[in-house]
């Protein structure tokens, strides 16, 4: 016999309408019942019925709160496209997108931008910035019954629901091993990063060194820049680390910024010397593979992490149970000029 809400209501001792807050995590329950809830539907393996809430999900409507830091970022272009499919997908079931966007990793603006959308949303997809303020705003949502999903780089020390995106330290690993192949594994490196308030891109530069450090004694990171994943600051300060640097002969490009810093490498006239592997395939670093600078990429799948984080956020909404993993690794490809197309 299936296990229902009234069954739980009567063992707990406690309204249906309490075993309904609880499962779908709406709040306004006291721990200690919410805790004993929950032990007992665990107890007892209560599974929704999925046919019920999906009919019940047509009566409702739910909005899906977005914010990404995407603005000048090229590669987000898919993930919007991946995110718009979804609402699409699920259009039928009163789903709506709502996006928000901001440009580099202003914690504040982050901050403000959370603030301004969480009224009216029942769940959030977050590209997060790595910082303890955004961690305890995801907690105070998670506390309120707005579930957050962390997009494309995750957040540690908070409540979030899942993390959607790749392996960021698997990512830094190939990248090194691609690096050390085109190279010999001899090479003076300079890594270009986005920024050290993404705990993606951190993942990426550790997994890099500690292949490094294991397989390539021959090569070395001679210096390390941020570029807030801009072109314009990509340019420049790739312009002066090269300069600085005249031995450097390999660079590692965490994130975006990659067309930055091509044009930087083009500018000195050392397209011939320089070896370069970084991430995704958006036209601009298109153009440069093709134009011979830029040796390998690794792609990481943009329109599926967004179209995902929809779904999931949306399965949650419905059913009130956490998804089957923590995180969901989308999976990294490796493109050179022979297999862009």
């Amino acid at each position: 016999m299936a296990v229902t809400i009234k069954k739980i209501a009567e063992l707990c001792g406690v309204s249906r309408g309490t075993v309904d807050r609880v499962l779908n995590n709406r709040g306004n329950v006291k721990p200690e019942t919410e805790a004993l809830v929950r032990r007992i539907a665990e107890q007892l393996n209560y599974r929704p019925n999925m046919a019920g809430k999906a009919l019940a999900a047509r009566k409702k409507s739910f909005v899906i709160g977005v914010i990404l830091a995407s603005e000048g970022n090229p590669f987000f272009d898919d993930v919007i496209r991946g995110i718009h499919q979804a609402e699409n997908e699920l259009h039928d079931y009163g789903v709506k997108v709502v996006i928000r966007t901001m440009k580099g990793y202003d914690i504040q603006r982050q901050l403000d931008l959370i603030e301004e959308i969480q009224t009216g949303i029942h769940a959030l997809i977050l590209n997060s910035i790595s910082d303890a303020m955004i961690a305890e705003k995801i907690n105070e949502l998670t506390d309120k019954g707005i579930p957050v999903i962390t997009l494309n780089t995750d957040i540690e020390n908070s409540k979030r629901l899942c993390y959607v995106g790749s392996d960021y330290v698997k990512g830094g690993e190939t990248a090194c091993g691609m690096l050390g192949l085109l190279t010999g594994g001899k090479a003076k490196v300079g890594i270009v990063t986005g920024s050290v308030k993404i705990l993606g891109h951190n993942q990426r530069i550790n997994g890099f060194r500690n292949v490094m450090k294991r397989k390539y004694p021959g090569m070395e990171v001679v210096d390390f820049i941020e570029t807030n994943d801009d072109d314009f600051i990509a340019f420049e300060e790739t312009k002066k680390m090269m300069e600085k640097h005249r031995e450097i002969d390999a660079l590692f490009i965490v994130a975006a910024g990659v067309y930055g810093v091509c044009r930087a490498v083009m500018s000195l006239g050392l397209e011939d010397r320089i070896t370069i592997v970084c991430f995704d395939d958006v036209p601009s670093t298109v153009e440069m593979m093709e134009r011979g600078l830029i040796k390998a990429t690794i792609c990481q799948q943009p329109f599926t992490q967004g179209n995902k984080s929809v779904h999931i956020a949306f399965d949650y909404l419905v059913s009130g149970e956490k998804p089957e993993k923590d995180q969901y690794i989308v999976e990294n490809k490796i493109k050179i000029l022979e297999n862009l197309y």
